[in-house]
């Protein structure tokens, strides 16, 4: 019987429903725990640990939300942050219903005109100093991300792994500052806004270890693993220009840290696409890094004499 069957407030319906979201999925959680050592709790965010557990070969330390993630070699660990896209509910644009994503149109008025959402992101919090001195303690951090191929068209679910060194600049200049600038200046000390495909994120040199895509008919493509592992490169210069981090200031800081002399008067668009025309782009983990430093060198440089000791030492060579 299938669940188009059931009856909302029968009993029977009640009862399978148990069994499908509950008793079902419980029992398969405690079963991959057993093999993975991650958390058995039946959320999307554990799911994604027990899949990088899985891809990398590596057992967690059945840490939940708070805790060593991934245990590695040589008394190292890891952390694992995953981003659900999937269903995300969206709107119709013609008369405001509320669009289920597995919805291809507007249930109330029958229109296409959708409106879809996918501003899910990775979550990395810092609540205090403890947990600031300890943010770069992680040898990696993995990414996880579910998202549709095509988001007008949900049929293909992408699922992949990226994994991050905690030491680059891209990514421990970048907690620094939002834990001192922008931490400190909010009310709410919400947490790290990591955004999928987006220049704090491209510049952290993320490796994507793994990617699957998923059918509409529940079949399973395996296009990534590790060993064939892809550097994410950084897009071509011109795509960042709207960003405002990326001031012209910095601009011209990471050409100063290319070597390129360039025409400052020119807008921020010109200035990327006249770097981008000159770049070597033989080492794109020093173009990452040179971006890196000059989005975050100058605006954490008045804390470097306090940050703690766990962090400053990383940090050194990125402020020289």
């Amino acid at each position: 019987m299938n669940a188009q069957s059931y009856e909302l407030g029968t009993i029977e319906a009640s009862e399978q429903l148990i069994y499908d979201l509950y008793i079902d999925l419980r029992r398969k959680a405690n079963h991959w725990a057993s093999i993975t050592h991650q958390t058995a709790q039946a959320r999307m965010g554990y799911v994604g640990q027990h899949l990088v557990s899985v891809v990398t070969g590596y057992r967690g330390g059945r840490s939940g939300a708070r805790g060593r993630d991934l245990i590695l070699p040589n008394d190292d660990y890891a952390e694992i942050k995953t981003c659900y896209r999937v269903d995300q509910l969206g709107k119709c644009n013609d008369c405001d219903a509320r669009v289920a994503s597995i919805e291809l149109s507007c249930p109330e008025c029958g229109s296409d005109n959708l409106h879809r959402n996918d501003d899910s992101k990775w979550l990395i919090g810092i609540r205090h100093e403890e947990e600031f001195a300890s943010i770069l303690e992680p040898k990696y951090y993995y990414l996880v991300l579910f998202e549709f191929t095509d988001l007008h068209s949900p049929h293909t679910i992408q699922s992949s792994i990226w994994r991050v060194e905690s030491k680059v600049p891209g990514f421990s200049l970048c907690m620094i500052d939002y834990y001192m600038n922008i931490r400190s200046a909010s009310r709410s000390k919400a947490p790290f806004n990591l955004w999928p495909y987006q220049l704090k994120f491209d510049v952290m040199r993320p490796y994507l270890i793994y990617r699957s895509l998923i059918s509409q008919d529940d079949e399973i493509e395996t296009v990534v693993f590790p060993g064939e592992s892809q550097l994410h490169l950084l897009k071509p210069l011109t795509d960042y220009a709207r960003s405002r981090n990326l001031t012209k200031e910095k601009i011209l800081k990471f050409a100063e840290y290319r070597g390129l002399q360039v025409d400052g008067t020119q807008s921020k668009s010109k200035l990327l696409g006249a770097i981008q025309n000159s770049l070597d782009i033989s080492d794109p983990h020093l173009i990452a890094d040179h971006l890196a430093k000059a989005l975050y060198s100058e605006d954490i440089q008045y804390y470097h004499p306090s940050l703690p000791s766990s962090i400053r030492e990383k940090i050194e060579p990125y402020l020289g």
